[in-house]
């Protein structure tokens, strides 16, 4: 989407991302943790950024009802609402990940357009989707906020996975069974992805950005 004003240009500072990256000691990308309400992406958000930030890298979470307080405070969860609160937080992922930042975010984020909206605006390697698998069931069961129990009533409209469509990523970078894997585990795994995929390189090997 481009800007309504034609009159705006990017400034770019004297500090660029790979200098940052090089000083945090890290890559910085975007992880994008996508499932059900009660599948676990804010738990694994949560366990994830301390593990981090134990370990001395720079991480932060923008989880979805928190941005809804603040910067999407105006947005519903109509499917065209859902889009924008989408884009506007891939905005802020995005300059996070500039930042040479681990941005960790929790989404439902139930359309596939609009993920791969926000994959779009990232270079490549900077967008990691995590497809938190859960079965509907588990979810339900978990209800941590009772939002199924109030869907099922009828008293929330447009809730996904009852009222409103959740697509499957057809080609997540990782996908966590939630449902039959252990936080330890879950963690684990992605861990080993940043690893292995260099986010964690030594300073001096670090990636160049692409």
């Amino acid at each position: 989407m481009k800007p309504k004003s034609k009159n705006i240009f990017w400034e770019h500072g004297e500090v660029g991302r790979i200098d940052r990256e090089r000083t945090n000691g890290q890559r910085g990308a975007t992880i994008w943790f996508t499932g059900l309400s009660g599948s676990g992406k804010s738990t694994l958000a949560r366990q994830l950024e301390s593990v981090l930030f134990g370990r001395g890298f720079r991480s932060y979470i923008l989880d979805g009802d928190n941005v809804r307080h603040g910067l999407n405070r105006d947005l519903g969860f109509s499917p065209e609402d859902r889009t924008e609160n989408i884009r506007r937080i891939g905005e802020v992922a995005r300059l996070f990940t500039d930042a040479g930042t681990i941005a960790i975010t929790a989404f439902i984020s139930p359309y596939r357009a609009d993920r791969d909206m926000v994959r779009a605006l990232m270079r490549k390697g900077d967008f990691i989707e995590v497809f938190v698998d859960c079965a509907l069931e588990i979810c339900e069961s978990r209800d941590p906020k009772g939002l199924y129990k109030k869907a099922r009533a009828g008293t929330i409209p447009e809730f996904t996975g009852i009222s409103a469509p959740y697509e499957v990523p057809l080609s997540a970078e990782l996908v966590i069974r939630t449902d039959e894997m252990s936080p330890a585990e879950c963690i684990e795994r992605l861990l080993n992805y940043l690893e292995t995929n260099g986010y964690f390189s030594p300073t001096s090997d670090l990636p160049a950005s692409v």
